[in-house]
């Protein structure tokens, strides 16, 4: 009989451990980098090696609740609610191009061989004034000759006008085929003419073209080097045939060249396309941009393109509100550490903001700063969409 009556004790002691074991094991560990990382123990995340958190799945059943160690490893940060004025801009792709307008060529003024290039390859910056490559000229040095018998002219007859009127005339000639007054000079005091002639840049740039080599002949205005002044560029944007209504020449627009946020500088349309490409069915658009000595032919651009001023708008960052197939939704603060998602409707955008046209009545703080982090920790407790619980019908 005394065995009997000890069973029942048993088994109520036996149930109270199931319990309290069942109570251990329902606690739940994760890490708040990644929410995947789900352990039935403390510990550390295998992944980054922070200590992971106990899992607390109290309050309202669409809350995600974050202790105040999780709110900062997150960078959970949140914004109060109010209208301010906001600037609606559409993005146009764009690309930096030369300015040909500042596009030098220097072309051989005279017949003859090139003798040799002082530069010799495409990229190099020259300096006005720094030597590019030497010719052989008999055309030239005929020139040259004539000129220092009409200096020896005028010295044996300094009284005879002719012979200065002949001088200034092979003077001329001089400087039509390139000649500076100091060469003209040299070649006076020296009396001692020359097959070959030394021709100099006549404007800085970075050569583009080379169209000639040694030993070659060229004709009398034959292209020998192209050189391009980089320090202001164009911007080509593309532009469809339903926004050119919004465009006009003097525009002024903000350009950001991908990968230099500190050249990011504002520009005018100076020049707009008369006609449609047939092939892409776009429009392009240009401005004048300074290159800062950063910037380069073939850069991506952003193009923002002003549309519309809107005052008293409410406008998020672009990372505050996360979009799906279900819609757009956003995470709002209901008390200390307590989030919930709310769905809301999304108006005009830049490349910054997003305006919110309803669905932030009577919300006085919104998250700005770690939503999809707090996604991800609401899917990874309820097992469930945020979005699954709202009625898109009424947006």
């Amino acid at each position: 009989m005394a065995m009997i009556a000890l069973v029942p004790s048993l088994l109520v002691v036996a149930c109270k451990s199931e319990k309290k074991a069942a109570v251990v094991s329902s606690e739940k560990y994760t890490c708040v980098m990644h929410p995947q990382i789900v352990k039935d123990a403390p510990g550390t995340c295998p992944i980054c090696g922070m200590e992971l958190v106990l899992v607390r799945d109290t309050g309202n059943k669409d809350e995600v609740i974050l202790t105040e160690s999780q709110i900062q490893l997150g960078n959970i940060k949140t914004v109060v609610v109010a209208g301010t004025a906001f600037h609606t801009s559409k993005i146009l792709n764009g690309r930096v191009v030369v300015n040909p307008d500042l596009t030098e060529v220097i072309s051989s003024r005279y017949a003859g061989r090139i003798e040799k290039l002082f530069v010799k390859e495409t990229g190099r910056a020259v300096s006005k004034g720094q030597p590019l490559f030497q010719i052989y000229s008999e055309t030239l040095q005929t020139l040259q000759q004539d000129y220092i018998l009409q200096v020896k002219q005028v010295a044996a007859f300094p009284n005879e006008k002719i012979y200065q009127t002949l001088r200034e005339a092979a003077r001329n000639k001089l400087r039509l085929f390139g000649y500076s007054n100091s060469q003209i000079e040299n070649l006076a005091k020296s009396g001692i003419s020359s097959s070959s002639v030394t021709v100099r840049a006549t404007a800085s740039g970075i050569v583009n073209e080379i169209n000639v080599s040694e030993g070659q002949y060229v004709t009398e205005g034959s292209q020998v080097l192209r050189l391009e002044n980089l320090s202001q560029l164009w911007v080509e944007a593309d532009v469809y045939p339903d926004e050119v209504g919004s465009i006009k020449l003097g525009t002024v627009v903000k350009i950001a060249v991908n990968g230099f946020a500190e050249s990011e500088q504002t520009a005018k349309i100076d020049f707009i396309s008369p006609q449609i490409d047939p092939s892409s069915q776009i429009l392009k658009v240009r401005a004048s941009i300074q290159s800062q000595g950063k910037l380069q032919p073939g850069m991506q651009v952003t193009v923002l393109l002003p549309k519309a001023k809107i005052s008293n708008a409410i406008s998020l960052p672009l990372d505050a509100v996360i979009r799906d197939q279900m819609g757009a939704h956003v995470w709002v603060k209901t008390g200390k550490g307590r989030f919930i998602s709310k769905m809301v409707a999304t108006g005009d955008e830049d490349d910054r903001q997003i305006i919110i046209t309803s669905g932030l009545e009577n919300v006085r703080e919104v998250v700005v700063s770690g939503a999809y982090l707090l996604s991800s920790q609401y899917i990874l407790k309820k097992g469930a969409d945020p979005m699954a619980g709202h009625d898109m019908s009424k947006m």
